[in-house]
């Protein structure tokens, strides 16, 4: 039993579009994720449960999963105007594939170049060599950088906002048991259910996701 190995140029052409294929849809999610809101969300979570002091709650499947959520959520007005100029137009044969991808590419970078910052977009600008460039003539392999840096760096500082309340605690804690002498006893034993008890106290997830959202000019 042999193999059919393709040894027309024709059939090897359609062998490497079939494997280039195959090969983007495996790197399409990751590519997807990291041109949405999706970086920022997953940090501010993973912040506020080492704030927290939790190391496994809420796992990490459930972290991941309502960070997919929201960013369904964030992304729906984008997502709505690909569909509208996009999609409907190239399924009702009014326009072509590429015109298609043009429009959709369009509406994705709208967004990132709002959400990022202007001097990440032009650190990567000064990388490439461009030189003074306009703002719609910004090729997407300077804007994904810049917005993943820009997110990245919205995320940390998020994150680092969560903390502070969170160290205060650990910090008192830590003064009244060295005050009482209880050197024995570790402060998270104690800090830990004075956290949680103060983030269900205020609504923390209600917080977190209504900041997250209007971070997004939601």
């Amino acid at each position: 039993m042999g193999l059919n190995v393709p040894t027309k140029p024709k059939e090897v052409d359609v062998a490497i579009r079939i494997v280039f294929l195959i090969t983007l849809l495996t790197l399409a999610p990751s590519f997807i994720m990291l041109m949405t809101c999706f970086t920022r969300i997953v940090i501010v979570f993973s912040f506020l449960r080492n704030a927290l002091s939790l190391q496994g709650v809420p796992a990490n499947q459930l972290m991941i999963g309502f960070a997919l959520f929201m960013t369904f959520f964030i992304m729906a007005p984008t997502y709505n105007k690909i569909d509208r100029d996009a999609l409907q137009p190239y399924n009702a044969k009014q326009i072509t594939s590429t015109e298609a991808y043009d429009r959709a590419k369009g509406h994705l970078k709208d967004f990132m170049l709002r959400q990022a910052r202007p001097k990440d977009v032009e650190f990567f600008v000064g990388l490439a060599k461009m030189g003074p460039t306009k703002v719609e003539d910004i090729p997407m392999s300077v804007v994904i950088p810049g917005f993943i840096l820009s997110e990245l760096r919205t995320g940390f500082q998020m994150g680092f906002l969560l903390f502070i309340p969170f160290i205060l605690i650990d910090f008192v804690v830590a003064i009244v048991l060295m005050s009482l002498g209880l050197l024995f006893l570790p402060p998270v034993t104690i800090s830990l259910p004075l956290k949680i008890l103060l983030f269900v106290l205020v609504d923390g997830w209600t917080l977190v996701v209504r900041s997250l959202a209007v971070s997004f000019d939601m």
